[in-house]
C-alpha cells in the first residue's frame, strides 16, 4: 500500500468515525487530535522543521479553541468556566512553545490534556447512557 493510499485509506476511517460518533465521541475524538498534533509537532521541533512544526502547532491550538468553543457555559457553569480557563492556558502555552520551540511548554500542554481527557474517557458509561437514543450530528457528516 502507497502513502498515498494510507492517508486516504486514514481520512476515510477518520470521516467514518466522525460521522457515527456520539457528542461524547467527539469530544474524545478533539482531545486526541490535540495530543496527536502536539505530538507530531514536538517531532518537528526535534528534527529542526520549524515550518511542520508550526502548522501542528496552529491545527493543535485550533482544535483546543474548538473545545473552549463546545462549552455550554449554562450547563455545569462552574466546571465549564475551569475548562475554559484551563484551555486557554493551554492556547498561551502552546504560543509560547511555538515562538521558544520549547518542547518543555509541549509536555506541559500534553500532560495536561492528557490529565482532562483521561477524567472525560471516565464518563464514557455516564455518556453513553445519556446519548444512547440520540442520533450521531449530521453536521460532522462532511468533515
Amino acid at each position: 500500500m502507497s502513502i498515498k493510499q494510507l492517508k486516504q485509506y486514514e481520512n476515510m476511517a477518520t470521516q467514518s468515525g466522525v460521522v457515527d460518533a456520539n457528542p461524547h465521541r467527539l469530544i474524545q475524538m478533539l482531545m486526541e487530535g490535540a495530543l496527536e498534533k502536539i505530538a507530531k509537532a514536538k517531532g518537528f521541533l526535534q528534527r529542526e522543521n520549524v515550518e511542520a512544526k508550526g502548522a501542528h502547532i496552529t491545527w493543535a491550538i485550533r482544535i483546543i479553541q474548538g473545545l473552549r468553543d463546545s462549552l455550554d457555559m449554562d450547563k455545569g457553569a462552574d466546571l465549564s468556566e475551569r475548562l475554559d480557563g484551563l484551555y486557554e492556558y493551554m492556547i498561551f502555552r502552546l504560543v509560547e512553545a511555538n515562538a521558544e520551540n520549547s518542547i518543555e511548554k509541549l509536555d506541559e500542554v500534553t500532560s495536561l490534556m492528557a490529565n482532562v481527557k483521561e477524567g472525560w474517557d471516565g464518563i464514557a458509561d455516564e455518556a453513553k447512557q445519556i446519548f444512547s437514543n440520540s442520533q450521531p450530528r449530521q453536521a460532522f457528516a462532511s468533515v
